[in-house]
């Protein structure tokens, strides 16, 4: 072994995991060798186990692994480019086909759910999962329910309600929150469908009755060809159905005082195309008036 390293026919990928071929190890070769270096009972987890699934459009800065509680393999020292988790119900929690093993998308998603460092960020696991259709809201209830410590359970269980509902962005949830709900306003169709020039068009929220469409752009800003699209589309919804389209971004949603604004910019709108409609929020300061 020693002549293969010293000749370079053989790489050392970590302490005492060798790979028997020259060149860059492939992302398989550097799971399988943070997997063989973390011990027999580990499982790729948390944002590489995301990656796995499909949850991440890249792979993960640094592996994630997960070992049984009994075992730290990174006690005497750090394992470079891999951060080790420990947890008594690894195997449980572990995909039955998947190689490298990996945990099961439900338990990635709350395992990456307790780590976030924002409630929108903790959200967006969810949205992901299920917007992809890698797994379903009851499916993440139940790995929930089998946990019997899990912090914020209960906003976890609202999070999932929401996102069964429909409102699969966290500005989605924002905008139903903070603007329609809490401002009594009609409840929108979410990614309502329409045929437009032979094809299918989905609109954020449409207010049938009230031919009124309001559509969410999740970035700051756009770049010019995208504001083309967005400006082709809402000119077809206007010419087709008579829809008018208002648009609402990140800014518009971002703390309540501009979701009290928003809110009464949209009641406007719809109490002009129809009955009255909205009230204020409990905010002090509520920029909605009654009807």
């Amino acid at each position: 072994m020693r002549e293969r390293l010293r000749y370079g026919d053989w790489q050392r990928l970590h302490h005492g995991v060798y790979a028997t071929f020259t060149g860059r190890p492939d992302r398989e070769a550097q799971l399988w060798g943070a997997l063989l270096r973390a011990g027999p009972v580990a499982v790729l987890s948390h944002h590489t186990a995301a990656e796995r699934h499909g949850l991440l459009p890249r792979p993960s800065a640094t592996i994630h692994v997960t070992v049984a509680s009994r075992n730290n393999p990174a006690r005497n020292q750090k394992i470079p480019g891999v951060v080790v988790h420990r947890s008594d119900v690894i195997l449980s929690r572990c995909h039955s086909a998947m190689t490298p093993p990996c945990t099961r998308v439900e338990e990635t998603v709350l395992d990456l759910i307790k780590v976030a460092r924002t409630p929108d960020e903790a959200y967006d696991w969810i949205c992901r999962a299920l917007g992809q259709r890698r797994t379903t809201a009851e499916r993440i209830r139940a790995a929930l329910q089998a946990r019997e410590r899990f912090p914020l359970r209960t906003e976890i269980e609202t999070a999932l309600n929401d996102a069964g509902e429909g409102m699969l962005s966290w500005l989605e949830r924002r905008y139903v929150r903070g603007v329609e709900r809490s401002h009594g306003l009609p409840t929108a169709s979410r990614q309502a469908r329409v045929r437009h020039e032979g094809g299918n068009r989905y609109l954020d929220n449409l207010y049938e009755a009230y031919r009124l469409c309001v559509e969410l752009d999740g970035a700051v800003a756009h770049p010019a060809e995208r504001r083309w699209a967005d400006n082709r589309r809402d000119r077809a919804n206007l010419a087709a159905a008579q829809t008018a389209t208002m648009r609402v971004g990140f800014l518009d949603l971002v703390d309540q005082a501009h979701q009290c604004q928003t809110a009464a910019e949209i009641a406007a709108v719809l109490s002009g195309r129809g009955p009255g409609v909205g009230h204020p929020c409990r905010a002090p300061a509520c920029a909605l008036t009654k009807p």
